[in-house]
């Protein structure tokens, strides 16, 4: 007898392989990125991409805070080509980060996902900046 996990066979190793490295390749999680800023030399720019206000109630430490409308061409020359940029908003039930993703990548920047925003940051134990 089957069960619900396996009545849908796996798929092939080499098709698994070949999706999680494409999806690694969009996002990062909490932990990784926790880390790289831990080393004191993060090679992306963290961006938080909510308002002002929330930002201001608690982000995660290094990120600046660019909402994606104000994402323009103009405005990421701040940074070099090629820089990778690293979003996050709220948590899983907000899009603002997709929307960021997007943004960038139309506009031709290396972008990645951090998966869970600020609600995957604090469910791992990590502190918040400007928390009140």
């Amino acid at each position: 007898m089957t069960s619900l996990v396996t009545e849908i066979p796996a798929a092939p190793s080499e098709d698994a392989a070949a999706h999680f490295a494409k999806r690694l390749s969009f996002e990062t999680d909490c932990w990784d990125v926790h880390e790289s800023l831990k080393s004191g030399s993060p090679d992306f720019v963290l961006l938080d991409v909510r308002g002002p206000a929330a930002y201001a109630r608690g982000h995660v430490p290094g990120a600046l805070n660019l909402p994606h409308g104000k994402m323009t061409e103009r405005r990421m020359e701040e940074w070099p080509e090629g820089t990778l940029f690293v979003v996050y908003c709220a948590g899983p039930h907000c899009n603002g980060a997709d929307r960021a993703a997007l943004r960038l990548a139309r506009l031709g920047r290396p972008v990645k996902l951090m998966i869970g925003g600020v609600t995957g940051w604090t469910d791992e134990g990590f502190a918040l900046d400007g928390e009140n």
